[in-house]
């Protein structure tokens, strides 16, 4: 075999891998014309290299952002360094769809890309050459992992059955309020409300109704918060709302809209209509407390004083360095 044999082998073996290989090969001239175009861009793109040839990159493809690719090219050209893209930063450069069926859930193609300079025998920058990765797999697997991490985040931090933060995560929120509250001149309260009778509905219509209603009283107090409120279900039957920067006088107003709009509740089960009520009892802060548990104390007392004036009520408790 002759060596120009030989050369025209390797070129027809070059060409057939420049096709088949699984990966984007682009090539541009200075001016953003399409010069090259493989089998892979073909299959993804649905257009053909002659369709192609000498098209001007933003014409066809008017998803790329072309100040953006503009600005990765340019050091590319005038230093004659590779440069890259990755799907964090920018899911594509091209806009193809995902076919692939593991990874389905995908509906674009995500893609990493490695852009480098081809140039003349003097070694001047003539051409732009693309090489796109098809990395769909990977960054689908790394957001679901982060999408389920998100979520047993969230679920460390809620209770199942309302869906309000659970006490852990509500009384830490507690904790750094009442440390900002010693340090800056704020005024803030604690709300704290119980359902009243509650063992009488257990006792009545089952464990089922009573987690309907427990559901249906938080559903009140989601309602009823305000964007800067946090709430928690703080036990069984027991509610605890965080009013930041709320006085007193401006909590017991929420307080007695929070417990009219559980008095009206009617809550639907088994062909039945319950209804309740909740007692509730305030605190606002006090530069006399030594740690939160005192401020949670106050306002229980607050919630006790209801219960045993007659429920359905709202009570301030005056926080007394002395006696709680």
């Amino acid at each position: 075999m002759s060596h120009t044999q030989v050369d025209v082998s390797e070129i027809h073996w070059l060409m057939d891998m420049f096709q088949t290989v699984d990966v984007g090969l682009v090539v541009l001239n200075c001016d953003y014309r399409i010069q090259v175009w493989n089998g892979f861009m073909e299959n993804h793109s649905g257009l053909t290299p002659r369709q192609v040839r000498d098209r001007y990159l933003f014409d066809l493809f008017s998803e790329i952002d072309e100040d953006w690719l503009r600005r990765k090219c340019d050091p590319v050209v005038l230093l004659k360094n590779r440069a890259f893209t990755i799907w964090e930063q920018r899911p594509y450069i091209f806009k193809f769809r995902n076919y692939r069926p593991i990874t389905g859930s995908a509906e674009y193609m995500y893609q990493n890309s490695t852009i480098f300079p081809l140039t003349d025998t003097r070694g001047a920058v003539t051409h732009l050459c693309f090489i796109i990765y098809d990395v769909t797999d990977v960054a689908v697997s790394r957001l679901e992992l982060e999408s389920m991490n998100g979520r047993l985040r969230q679920l460390t931090k809620t209770d199942f059955l309302t869906g309000l933060f659970n006490r852990g995560h509500w009384e830490e929120n507690l904790l750094q309020e009442f440390k900002r509250l010693q340090r800056y001149t704020h005024q803030s309260t604690l709300l704290m409300c119980d359902i009243d009778h509650f063992k009488r509905i257990n006792d009545t219509y089952g464990h089922a109704a009573g987690d309907e209603v427990i559901r249906a009283v938080a559903d009140a107090v989601r309602s009823n918060l305000r964007a800067t409120d946090i709430a928690g279900r703080y036990g069984g039957e027991e509610y605890a709302i965080l009013l930041v920067d709320t006085n007193i006088e401006q909590a017991a107003c929420l307080a007695e809209r929070l417990r009219h709009s559980v008095e009206q509740l009617k809550i639907n089960y088994n062909n039945q209509v319950l209804v309740t009520s909740i007692s509730v009892g305030l605190a606002q802060h006090s530069n006399s407390m030594t740690e939160h548990r005192q401020w949670i104390e106050a306002a229980d007392k607050g919630l006790y004083q209801s219960k045993a004036a007659g429920r359905n009520r709202v009570t301030c408790h005056q926080f007394d360095a002395a006696g709680g």
